[in-house]
């Protein structure tokens, strides 16, 4: 059986509308919890195709160079994370990659693409680094090299240019703005770019579940332990929602030409019948 995309598989499945009469009883008298638990069962099945089985297909046929960018951003955190195990180390890490609001603008551009790689010394690295690999793989085999890292350093930098407005706004502003100290403390690294990753891939995937377990832990954190990560988290959150809604308009003409293709030509089969 060949294993399509959750789209592609509702599409060309003619048997799902036979598979619907052969639903329970219940359910098909509309009972609420087996309405709900049908509902959870199809997102959580559409999910998977698109969130897991898809990228696994992708990489069984393009092999382990597809995971390029993964292999990279994992080996420039231990890296990092080694080298700043030591004092000349952590100051060496911290002038070519950290990132901070005091920066002048300039510096702080200068020094973003290295901070993807930069991790935050007060969190442990492995559970960063299976995320961080986990993060970039999908999103390396669902949306390719070049998007990939346009998402990752987009939802990076709208967070650390929007911490500067922040800080430039000063306290106040109905919480929205920033004290000065504010302006003193490292950004949040790669852990930015992995939040936008799967939001991004939550929203073009269409997962709901994904999303929530994204966007929500991060509001979550953001009240729980309202800090400047927190912001910048829910920053890159809705950067790479902006993206994914961008970029799904963009698709919807060219989605709706196979439809109208496939209209036409059988039109033009109907009229060279002989009647």
């Amino acid at each position: 059986m060949v294993i399509l995309r959750p789209e592609v598989e509702r599409r060309y499945d003619r048997g799902a509308e036979r598979r619907d009469d052969d639903r329970p009883a219940e359910e098909r008298r509309g009972g609420v919890p087996w309405r709900a638990a049908a509902l959870l069962g199809r997102t959580l099945r559409d999910e998977w195709y698109g969130i897991v089985v898809d990228p696994v297909r992708q990489l069984r046929r393009r092999g382990p160079s597809a995971l390029l960018l993964a292999f990279v951003a994992c080996a420039g955190v231990i890296f990092f994370h080694a080298l700043a195990q030591r004092p000349a180390g952590a100051t060496a890490v911290r002038i070519l990659g950290g990132v901070q609001g005091d920066l002048p603008l300039w510096l702080a551009l200068l020094r973003t693409p290295i901070s993807l790689y930069v991790p935050a010394l007060d969190l442990p690295v492995w559970a960063g680094i299976t995320q961080l690999f986990l993060a970039f793989a999908l999103a390396e085999l669902s949306l390719g090299r070049r998007r990939t890292l346009f998402v990752a350093y987009a939802a990076t930098l709208a967070g650390t240019l929007t911490v500067r407005v922040m800080i430039a706004m000063g306290p106040g502003w109905w919480g929205l703005g920033l004290s000065p100290e504010a302006g003193r403390v490292l950004d949040t690294g790669p852990s930015a770019a992995v939040v936008g990753l799967f939001t991004y891939l939550s929203v073009v995937r269409r997962a709901p579940v994904v999303f929530a377990l994204t966007g929500g832990s991060m509001v979550v954190e953001s009240i729980a332990k309202p800090n400047l990560a927190g912001r910048e988290h829910l920053i890159a959150v809705g950067a790479a929602v902006v993206l994914g809604l961008v970029h799904e308009r963009g698709r919807l003409p060219r989605s709706l030409r196979v439809p109208l293709a496939l209209s036409g030509a059988s039109a033009k089969t109907q009229e060279g019948r002989p009647t």
